[in-house]
């Protein structure tokens, strides 16, 4: 298991440089979800396992640690992580839960008493969009919920599927090419929001199909799309990267997509520096990523592309210092206004930030 506290402390890589970390999340994770979710035999569910015993309580005293670790991380976009849900009302209002807690955390930010950055400035929430025409009720209920925060939805692991069983243990084939999901899609633009979305590469055409149904709508591609190479996968990463790649540029040829640069460090896509006994280097990390990277970059150029921590499910790989000096590696031979944009501008404009 990685131990970030033992791992030499690196140099933070260009101090100054404005970052808003587009995607991490909050959460608690008592015994009783431990337990569940060591019921299930998948291959991320139970490197996933590994990491959250680990971190089981990440939260706003936790967040800041890692905020303090060098970096200059100006704001952040939490993403949601199923926890925090309420316990009693409808299940659809469930998710409320999460939003009201996290709006809590960013007044907490916003006063000033915990340092400059504004801490989830914005909100992605959870929404099962399947409720169709119903959907309006609860997201009218996330938006009241997040104080002003409120940006968009994510569907969570739903919409990440593969037939091999052994990758995930949950989400559902071919989501959002469902006719009640995009009943419920309908509402996102009507209200003003966006769509994150998580999938496997093998579904990133899918993604294409909703961005061009619904031309309108802000859709936020998570994690490089997803990249795979554990499963029936394993052993072909060489092999499946042109084909990432390929379908990558199809879905950037949609000018309503932009996408998240990061979620390298999960299991997914089965590097060594994934839980490795030995201490993994900025350096080293950037290796491996630069190609994925450098891919998304060319095909939706700089204003359509954010660089996000995903902490902290990458802790499972680096500690926060590292990872961002990793991401600063490989654009070294950026421009000052390209770096601009990737680190902050993006985000920034994306979710529509007030960072004044």
């Amino acid at each position: 298991m990685v131990n970030v506290q033992a791992a030499p402390v690196e140099v933070v890589l260009e101090r100054g440089l404005p970052i808003v970390d587009a995607h991490h999340h909050l959460f608690l994770l008592p015994g009783s979800v431990l337990k569940a979710m060591g019921r299930h035999d998948n291959i991320v569910a139970r490197q996933l396992l590994r990491i959250f015993r680990r971190h089981k309580r990440y939260l706003f005293e936790e967040f800041l640690l890692d905020l303090a670790s060098g970096h200059n991380v100006r704001a952040s976009v939490h993403v949601d992580a199923e926890a925090m849900y309420r316990t009693s009302g409808p299940d659809a209002m469930r998710s409320v839960g999460e939003v009201e807690f996290v709006n809590g955390v960013s007044a907490m930010s916003a006063s000033g008493l915990f340092g400059e950055a504004k801490v989830c400035a914005g909100i992605v929430g959870g929404i099962d969009l399947r409720l169709g025409d119903a959907v309006e009720d609860v997201l009218s209920a996330h938006i009241c919920a997040g104080g002003g925060r409120y940006r968009g939805v994510r569907c969570g692991a739903l919409s990440a599927y593969d037939e091999d069983g052994r990758i995930l243990g949950s989400g559902v084939p071919s989501l959002l090419l469902d006719s009640k999901f995009r009943v419920g899609f309908k509402w996102l633009h009507k209200l003003g929001l966006s769509f994150d979305v998580w999938v496997l590469e093998p579904q990133l055409q899918e993604v294409v199909s909703l961005a061009r149904a619904f031309p309108e709508t802000q859709i936020i591609l998570n994690h490089l799309g997803g990249p795979v190479a554990i499963g029936r996968y394993a052993g072909k990463r060489a092999e499946r990267f042109p084909i990432w790649r390929r379908r990558i540029r199809a879905l950037a040829t949609c000018p309503n997509v932009a996408v998240k640069l990061g979620g390298l460090g999960m299991p997914l896509l089965g590097f060594k520096s994934f839980m490795s006994k030995s201490h993994v280097t900025s350096a080293q990390l950037a290796t491996d990523w630069k190609p994925y990277i450098e891919t998304c970059v060319e095909a939706f150029g700089v204003e359509r592309c954010m660089f996000e921590s995903n902490y902290p499910v990458d802790a499972g790989t680096c500690s926060y210092r590292t990872l961002w000096n990793a991401f600063k590696r490989v654009t070294a031979g950026a421009s000052k206004q390209e770096k601009i944009a990737l680190f902050s501008g993006t985000a920034t404009r994306v979710y529509r930030l007030e960072l004044s």
